[in-house]
């Protein structure tokens, strides 16, 4: 299978989530890894790139996220609903317990970025490589995570020129969770015009 992934530049990852898409976070640390589905995460800063997510105390990423200082986020596809739906609803914690994780469990197949053991998974439309920056009080009070981007990448047949665009790649647009499993499908890009004055 060809891979159509490119590096964009820092100063223009925060493209990668402007949209509002769902993303799936992914943290590893001494052989142990995750992923979990977000729908709370968002660009925060051009430069240097910073990103937000929000992660409950429950969770098993946030330990691997805390312990290792460094996480992913994945922007996944409506190919990949499925994947999205499954590791948003099934508890890392509790597979870790049996030996096992989820990409192991349910098949996923990752590659590995910058980061060290930091799985990136396949088959998303873009990946976001963040570095923890320590905010303890956020952290506990609003469970929010702040990342400094140190690698971004995005699938070229959607992604170029700093521009998302669809047309005619239905099974690569991105999603955009309601609620109970639902998601909204990003639609074709339009462009506005400046108004003249009156």
């Amino acid at each position: 299978m060809p891979v159509h992934r490119s590096p964009v530049p820092l100063d223009r990852a925060y493209r990668l989530l402007n949209h509002g898409p769902t993303v799936l976070v992914s943290a590893a640390h001494q052989g142990q890894r995750n992923i979990m589905a977000a729908a709370w995460a968002m660009s925060l800063d051009f430069a240097p790139a910073k990103v937000t997510v929000v992660l409950d105390k429950s969770v098993w990423t946030r330990e691997l996220l805390l312990a290792s200082g460094t996480f992913a986020l994945n922007v996944p596809c409506v190919a990949q609903r499925d994947i999205v739906q499954t590791v948003g609803n099934t508890s890392g914690k509790r597979l870790s317990e049996g030996g096992r994780d989820k990409f192991a469990t349910y098949g996923l197949s990752t590659f590995a970025g910058l980061a060290p053991g930091l799985p990136l998974l396949e088959g998303c439309v873009a990946w976001l490589e963040c570095k923890l920056i320590e905010q303890p009080d956020n952290q506990e009070q609003f469970d929010l995570f702040i990342g400094e981007v140190t690698a971004a990448y995005a699938d070229s047949r959607v992604f170029s020129d700093g521009r998302w665009d669809f047309r005619g790649q239905d099974a690569l647009r991105t999603l955009h969770h309601v609620a109970g499993g639902h998601f909204l499908v990003v639609g074709d890009g339009i462009d506005g015009q400046m108004l003249e004055p009156v």
